[in-house]
């Protein structure tokens, strides 16, 4: 196995990286979406939220650098290392049996990043604007970035070669950025039943008890249907975004890292082995010394 010849691939694949060339579109889907805001008067926009957001997305780019270079790399280690690397190839047939299980793979570590604590204290900075629009949407998880792309190299060991899996990557990334706005109400029911939407994304980003831990999905809100984490939104019950407890602060720093010391400090508090693997393991909400507040069990006390 030559590493020299993987890295160049790597590099290759990274430079034609499709959420790059994707960026203008993103901005002026978000540039349309504030001037229908202020011709509307519509509340979508906060200054210092979505300069927050701005910076998020900054240290985003760069925190992802190392990571994303890693991962691939080991995708091309773990396809140069499967047996059935002569077998998939990027006939039509396996391109959508890999849509499939990429779509799978991301609502899998989507679903994780809210159940298990130390990776929500990852996946947080994407969950904590009370605003809903194109900024959230790039403001992205920063520390999830440094475990993301160890979830997709099985796929690799599939068979499935590195640049359909990163292209794969790249369009349900580009696809999921459509679906943060408020501006798009329900779609036809064949499509909300069968896809993500906006109404659905939103439910995803809700505070409410409701909807907390609901509609995981990338592009299919199927598995969402089919493993029980499916929440209609409500007109009964108009979602509230951010968090169950907002954090005070519009500093990218400290809204990308500042779950990480709350839960350093949680772990601090713990007398035993057994507390600490729970505070890093159990979902966001539990503690050794009081009340259990994972979504789960809120919702089970409010009878939903």
């Amino acid at each position: 196995m030559d590493i020299s010849s993987l890295m160049d691939q790597t590099l290759a694949l990274l430079k034609d990286d499709w959420v790059i060339f994707a960026l203008p579109l993103f901005l002026s889907a978000l540039l349309i979406e504030w001037v229908v805001a202020w011709r509307k008067s519509l509340a979508l926009y906060e200054r210092r939220d979505f300069m927050a957001s701005m910076g998020v997305m900054l240290l985003t780019v760069v925190i992802d650098v190392l990571p994303k270079l890693g991962g691939v790399l080991l995708m091309f280690v773990c396809w140069e290392a499967s047996p059935l690397k002569d077998i998939v190839s990027r006939a039509p047939v396996w391109w959508v049996i890999l849509f499939f299980l990429d779509d799978l793979t991301y609502y899998s570590f989507h679903r994780a990043n809210h159940e298990v604590r130390f990776l929500w204290a990852g996946h947080v900075s994407h969950h904590n604007s009370q605003y809903y629009n194109y900024g959230t949407a790039l403001r992205q998880g920063v520390g999830e970035r440094v475990l993301k792309y160890l979830f997709w190299c099985p796929l690799a060991l599939l068979g499935f070669d590195p640049v359909m899996i990163v292209t794969m990557m790249s369009v349900s990334l580009i696809y999921q950025f459509w679906l943060h706005t408020e501006t798009i109400d329900r779609l036809p029911s064949w499509f909300e039943w069968f896809l993500n939407t906006p109404s659905h994304h939103r439910v995803h980003h809700a505070s409410n008890v409701r909807y907390l831990d609901r509609n995981h999905a990338g592009v299919l809100i199927i598995w969402d249907r089919l493993f029980g984490t499916f929440s209609q939104e409500m007109e009964a019950e108009p979602v509230r975004y951010g968090l169950t407890q907002n954090i005070d602060s519009f500093h990218p720093v400290k809204v990308s890292f500042g779950e990480y010391a709350q839960l350093w400090r949680d772990i601090r508090l713990t007398a035993s082995w057994r507390d600490f693997l729970r505070y890093l393991f159990l979902a966001p909400g539990w503690r050794h010394d009081g009340e259990d507040k994972r979504s789960n069990t809120l919702r089970r006390l409010a009878g939903q």
